[in-house]
């Protein structure tokens, strides 16, 4: 049975509206004062309507009105008045009112407009709910999949995009975790905000500190001027930090105070800023071994791991292949200006057959050379190992075609493209088999890929 509330200090008012709500299947009580409605709502009392009048002794209508919304409460609220106007009534409805009605009361209008009230409330919620659900599943659009596998983690991912809470993202090279990193930011309440991408592996230790936490004036040689930290840039966004795992263990301490505490300080600074950022971390390495070598904070690691988001390799979902290859025919038909419609049945069996250890970024650029080369509107030929060209290195084919410099930076390359290939992409497995260290890798890959 639902509950009206009804505010006026006329008592034959009072009484005569509670007692045609009761008629009418209504649980209705009635007080004389705005005080004592207050006073009914904080004791527990829970109305679906509330009818009250503007002019009231001591606290007015309009005031009780500002003070249930103070409490966010969502009771269906029509003020009524017998000095009523134009601009007391558009007044009511700016300060939250749900409709606005002159006294004398015609009862039947009064219940009709309380239901036309109700009705257009129930929808506002429903658009609002839906906007949000379209808002967040429409943010994941571009992540394709039909995998089981990927549902739960779309799942998974909606549900961490809703809460400041903070989220590691873990899953192999070239499979997509930036990707998820952005829908969860587009999709969540911070969208308005900005999403700031650091790549830790490609910030220099010295510059780790002041890029991140910002500095004051004079903190170092040549800062001339105070400088805002990356965390300051995204207060009331969403700080992405990709391979967390080459964070730098000096810096660690703060980037755990940040997150236990949402404080930060500047370099050469000794006040805390207080930040409200939603941090994203992402890595291909295995943290906790990283914490088994000491290498990493086992407190930031947990710290870090709240919310949990593993991407599986796309060798594990290899039913994913088929829509992934429709996708990238269609998004590369238009760049190319080809008219590519599909690949033949034996073309997606090699697809599925191969182990793709660059994930679906290997994938896609698998299928973009396939359909450049293309003679027809299908493919009907893939060329896999393109994607690590062998190459020539005896010295008779390069001397005098090469210098020095350049002989050995392909060799160089050529060392690493084995490596990753026999470490199926795993960039730590690959620097071990190097004899580098990971990040020492990292900074080659990514001036070969800039090369």
């Amino acid at each position: 049975m639902q509950k009206i509330l009804v505010i006026d200090d006329e008592k034959g008012i009072r009484d005569s509206l509670t007692l045609i709500f009761r008629m009418d299947g209504y649980e209705a009580e009635s007080v004389d004062n705005a005080r004592a409605g207050l006073e009914l709502i904080d004791g527990g009392g829970s109305y679906d309507f509330i009818i009250c009048d503007i002019k009231l002794p001591g606290m007015g209508g309009m005031e009780f009105l500002a003070e249930i919304r103070e409490r966010d409460l969502t009771p269906v609220i029509i003020m009524i008045s017998a000095y009523g106007s134009v601009e007391s009534s558009i007044e009511a409805i700016k300060n939250g009112a749900d409709d606005y009605i002159n006294k004398p009361l015609n009862t039947e209008e009064l219940t009709l407009r309380m239901r036309m009230a109700e009705e257009r409330k129930r929808l506002r919620i429903k658009n609002m709910y839906l906007e949000k659900e379209i808002g967040v599943r429409g943010e994941f659009r571009d992540i394709i999949y039909e995998s089981a596998q990927m549902e739960g983690v779309i799942r998974l991912s909606e549900k961490a995009s809703q809460f400041k809470t903070t989220v590691l993202i873990t899953g192999e090279s070239g499979t997509g975790k930036e990707l998820f990193a952005k829908a969860m930011h587009n999709g969540s309440p911070r969208r308005e905000s900005p999403l700031i991408a650091v790549n830790c592996a490609a910030i220099p230790e010295t510059l780790m500190e002041s890029e991140l936490f910002g500095y004051v004036k004079g903190a170092f040689s040549g800062a001339d001027a105070a400088k805002r930290g990356l965390l300051e840039e995204a207060h009331g966004g969403t700080l992405f930090l990709d391979e967390i795992g080459e964070f730098p263990l000096a810096l660690q301490p703060k980037l755990l105070r940040v997150l236990q505490d949402g404080e930060i300080r500047r370099l050469g600074d000794t006040k805390l800023i207080k930040t409200d950022t939603k941090v994203i971390a992402a890595t291909s390495r295995d943290l906790l071994q990283e914490v088994a070598h000491g290498r990493f904070r086992n407190d930031l690691y947990y710290r870090l791991s709240v919310f949990p988001v593993a991407i599986p390799p796309l060798r594990e979902r290899k039913e994913d292949i088929p829509v992934l290859v429709r996708h990238f025919i269609a998004k590369h038909n238009r760049r190319l200006k080809r008219r590519i419609t599909d690949t033949t049945p034996e073309v997606m069996s090699e697809l599925k057959e191969y182990d793709w250890p660059g994930n679906v970024r290997e994938l896609e650029n698998v299928i973009e050379r396939a359909m450049i080369l293309s003679d027809s509107d299908c493919i009907k030929n893939i060329d896999i190992g393109a994607s690590r060209p062998a190459r020539d290195h005896s010295p008779e084919a390069w001397t005098g075609t090469l210098t020095y410099g350049e002989a050995r930076q392909r060799i160089e390359e050529s060392y690493i493209e084995k490596a990753l290939s026999d470490a199926r992409g795993n960039r730590t497995k690959a620097a071990k088999m190097l004899g580098i260290s990971r990040r020492s890798l990292l900074y080659k890959l990514k001036d070969r890929d800039q090369g």
